[in-house]
């Protein structure tokens, strides 16, 4: 039998003996069940990476940060970071941006940590609102559809109406330039520098898109494919391409496996569908339902999930929302080790933890480490981490590069 068809033979099997809610795995998932661990680490804010486009100053970061991090993390027993990064925080300061992304590979390489850069976005940009951070003033400035302060959250008009035009691909500069082509642009710069050390894994094309109508699915798969097709120009490494927000299994937008697998892109070789999850996944039936939707819409598309965030929070209903309850949210030794537990049963692909970051967050657990004097200090959330993934999937730093 020719190697190719005997390794499609294998996979089908292995499918079939995980049963109906286990991922359909790749090549590279079949290598890490035989004798190495999935990616195990945090997700990593940066400094001038993260400065919203209207901040004034410089940030006051530890000493060392980024170095110091990644020794810490790596001291810990972990061997991974999904590194944090906002466009609009290249655009006000394209130099220091840079200058901290190839920082990052450095050091990584130093420590022997494996590090996906990720594009990430939080209601939208802080052209929008002040919280917000993302895209660029850019490709909101000039445009009475985005006026300043609209606000950049789900239910927002002014972020629907910003998100709605992105799938289309109607959202350009004032030179008229494509936003999805200045995006493959940007990324490309990213790749150009960092691309060829030993500790880069991949890229994320964008954290957390907004779907606001059952129509964008298909748009989205568009969008990752245009993406992905812009990135394999440079780069062979891993593509990852994010779930939706909000995941609202009830609403309009029907969050189904059939459409989540709309958004995968058509080549998908070496390419992670990454997810969050904020509990453990049976810990109810919404949290189990949740999960295992995420399964099957991995089985459906043949991608690995990448839990790109995980942590353990509480959701109270104020006002007919339900929003995160700091005072009620704690990760505990028990529940770090049910969420990998679950992680590893269903053969995840790697994990990054929610978070690691200098500056302080109103939920305790999502503070890894804090800042005393100017120098990183770790608290009792990395103990937890450390010891659960020692205990669930051994010490070991060993890690798949490739996801297929």
């Amino acid at each position: 039998m020719a190697p190719r068809v005997l390794r499609l033979v294998i996979i089908s099997l292995f499918a079939a003996v995980l049963g109906s809610n286990a991922i359909v795995v790749s090549n590279a998932q079949l290598a890490q069940a035989g004798n190495n661990e999935p990616l195990n680490g945090v997700v990593l804010k940066g400094v001038y990476v993260n400065m919203k486009q209207d901040d004034n100053g410089s940030p006051s970061a530890p000493s060392n940060y980024i170095d110091s991090s990644l020794k810490m993390i790596s001291e810990a027993g972990l061997n991974h970071v999904r590194f944090l990064f906002y466009w609009e925080a290249y655009e006000k300061n394209p130099e220091l941006f840079m200058k901290e992304i190839e920082s990052v590979a450095k050091a990584a390489d130093k420590w022997g940590i494996k590090v996906i850069y990720d594009n990430h976005q939080w209601h939208t940009s802080s052209w929008l609102e002040s919280k917000g951070t993302g895209f660029p003033w850019s490709l909101l400035q000039g445009n009475s559809k985005y006026d300043k302060g609209g606000g950049g959250n789900t239910p927002d008009t002014t972020a629907k109406a910003f998100w709605n035009d992105w799938w289309n691909r109607s959202v350009k500069d004032k030179q008229g330039k494509d936003g999805w082509t200045l995006m493959a642009t940007f990324l490309n710069k990213i790749v150009s520098v960092v691309d060829n050390h030993s500790s880069t894994l991949g890229y994320e094309i964008l954290s957390e898109p907004h779907v606001d109508s059952a129509n964008q699915w298909s748009k989205i798969g568009e969008f990752n494919t245009f993406m992905v097709g812009e990135l394999r120009n440079a780069t062979q490494k891993t593509i990852a391409y994010s779930m939706n927000v909000p995941v609202d299994l009830n609403s309009a937008i029907n969050i189904t496996p059939e459409n989540l697998a709309k958004m995968g892109p058509s080549n998908k070789e070496n390419v992670v569908f990454k997810i969050s999850v904020y509990g453990v996944p049976n810990r109810d039936a919404y949290q189990k339902e949740r999960f295992d939707t995420f399964l099957k819409t991995s089985n459906l598309t043949g991608i690995p999930l990448y839990v790109g965030e995980w942590n353990n929070v509480v959701r109270t209903q104020q006002g007919g929302v339900f929003k995160l309850n700091p005072g009620l949210s704690e990760l505990t030794k028990d529940n770090a080790g049910k969420i990998l537990d679950a992680f590893k049963k269903t053969g995840i692909w790697g994990t990054a933890f929610w978070k690691w970051d200098y500056n302080d967050a109103d939920t305790a657990s999502f503070n890894l480490v804090t800042s005393n004097n100017g120098k990183l200090v770790p608290t009792k959330y990395l103990d937890i981490l450390k010891n659960a993934v020692a205990t669930i999937y051994g010490t070991g730093n060993s890690s798949s590069t490739s996801a297929s």
